[in-house]
């Protein structure tokens, strides 16, 4: 009996003493001060370390994610840059539950704790999150004023002084907030092989600007060629009556910076027509048929005329020219272009290679007309025409009932007709490179006009031929 009383004394002892062993281990392993083994946040080991040691370290990870800054540098359109900490633009950084489970590590009763401390989850992920648009409002607070810009086309300008000046064109900028946006968004959302590592504390970029250009720009309007002036030529009308006066004026302000385009052919009829549009032509001498009588829009083509020495001496092509029937007072022979409506037309063609821009001044009934462009300094045309035949007038006789039978009386004298080859030679740096003939004219003669007294059986007066064309020039 005493030896059995003795067992049950052992066994009960031994129970007990594995109970206190067993609720030591327990009591030990539930107020350990340190997170459990193998645990991570998102990679960053944690386990093993003193639990003030591991929510400092994740604390101070997270203040470091909060601390990066984002640099944005503007240099078009501006010249400044800003800087922002991610914090600034909404980013937030948590680990998620880890502050959590480790708190419960100290929390309830001890078999509580021992339970979650053998059950303590091995891995916490990193909460991140960043707002876009507070990154677009504060970009746009410090650079959306580029928005506001607008485009002004490059101009050019011909002084006084026959300068050509260029004013510079104006650009306008857009921002591009896609493409910035999603390149910041990607920089500031670590990747999970990224936490724990050293991390970048600085973005820098470059504003996106999208800069819009004018459709005149300055290198667009100076490819246009127009260089400096090429030629000048005048012509006077001194003599001319107002209505003349008038015409040659008007016309010449139609044509005034007239532009015309590389291999464009230039067409005087389509000026007239603009002139026409624009003015009221007035009545002065035109030429019918060889003869000056009056009509409307005589002097046009004295502009004409004025044009085509500017033309011939550019070097440009003749299209299509035809000189006047009867000499010109304010030109040499050869050296004039008429106009008739329909029968007669001025044209030639730009083959500089590059614009040309015609220009007109009337000063003291003074014409001149300017062409600017591009040619080389080194070069220039010379024109010279030469007279090969002169043509005596004829003599036409008029029966004057008022005069005496064989009466002679001369009412109106003659002029002569001529014969002309131009030319125009080409000359560079100072030497004669080639020449050609570019017109062979013919000037009628104007007959001297007599009248006759009847003679009864008498022969008859000379007739008045027909004209061989009836063609009004110099005027409308």
């Amino acid at each position: 009996m005493l030896k059995r009383i003795h067992i049950g004394l052992i066994v009960l002892c031994s129970l007990l003493l594995v109970a206190a062993v067993g609720w030591g281990f327990v009591w030990n392993y539930a107020n350990q001060n340190t997170v459990p083994a193998k645990a991570e946040a998102a990679g960053i080991p944690i386990g093993g370390m003193p639990i003030l040691n591991a929510l400092k370290l994740l604390e101070q990870y997270e203040e470091s994610l909060l601390q990066r800054t984002i640099t944005i540098r503007a240099s078009k359109g501006a010249a400044d840059s800003k800087s922002w900490s991610v914090a600034e633009l909404g980013y937030k950084a948590e680990f998620s539950g880890v502050r959590e489970a480790i708190a419960k590590l100290q929390d309830g009763d001890l078999w509580e704790r021992a339970v979650h401390r053998y059950k303590f989850e091995k891995s916490f992920a990193l909460e991140q999150s960043w707002n876009s648009d507070v990154f677009d409002a504060a970009v746009r607070k410090q650079w959306g004023w580029l928005e506001n810009s607008e485009t002004k086309n490059a101009s050019r300008a011909i002084t006084a002084n026959d300068e050509v000046r260029y004013e510079p064109h104006v650009d306008a900028y857009r921002l591009d907030m896609k493409a910035l946006s999603k390149e910041v968004g990607k920089w500031i959302l670590l990747e999970r092989e990224e936490i724990g590592a050293d991390v970048e504390e600085a973005f820098e970029a470059e504003l996106p600007v999208a800069v819009i250009h004018p459709e005149v720009t300055l290198e667009k309007l100076k490819d246009e060629g127009i260089d400096r002036k090429i030629i000048e030529f005048s012509t006077d009308f001194k003599t001319s009556a107002e209505g003349r006066a008038h015409n040659v004026t008007v016309t010449a302000e139609a044509l005034n910076d007239w532009h015309l385009a590389p291999g464009e052919i230039f067409d005087y009829g389509k000026l007239i027509a603009r002139a026409e549009e624009l003015y009221e032509y007035r009545e002065a001498p035109v030429i019918l048929n060889g003869k000056l009588v009056p009509g409307i829009g005589g002097g046009i083509c004295q502009v004409s005329s004025t044009l085509y020495n500017a033309v011939l001496r550019s070097g440009l092509e003749i299209v299509e020219r035809r000189n006047h029937s009867l000499p010109v007072a304010y030109l040499p022979l050869g050296q004039d272009a008429t106009y008739a409506g329909g029968a007669i037309n001025f044209r030639f063609k730009n083959t500089t290679g590059k614009h040309l821009i015609i220009r007109t001044e009337v000063k003291d009934r003074e014409l001149t007309v300017k062409l600017f462009g591009t040619m080389p300094d080194n070069i220039r045309y010379d024109i010279e025409s030469v007279t090969l035949k002169t043509v005596a007038p004829a003599v036409q006789e008029k029966v004057n009932d008022k005069l005496s039978p064989g009466q002679r009386v001369t009412v109106e004298q003659g002029k002569p007709g001529y014969v002309v080859d131009t030319y125009r030679t080409f000359v560079r740096d100072g030497e004669v490179v080639s020449r050609e003939k570019v017109s062979h004219d013919t000037y009628r003669a104007q007959p001297t006009i007599v009248e006759v007294g009847a003679m009864k059986g008498g022969p008859e007066p000379t007739p008045t031929p027909d004209p061989s064309e009836s063609i009004l020039e110099d005027g409308l």
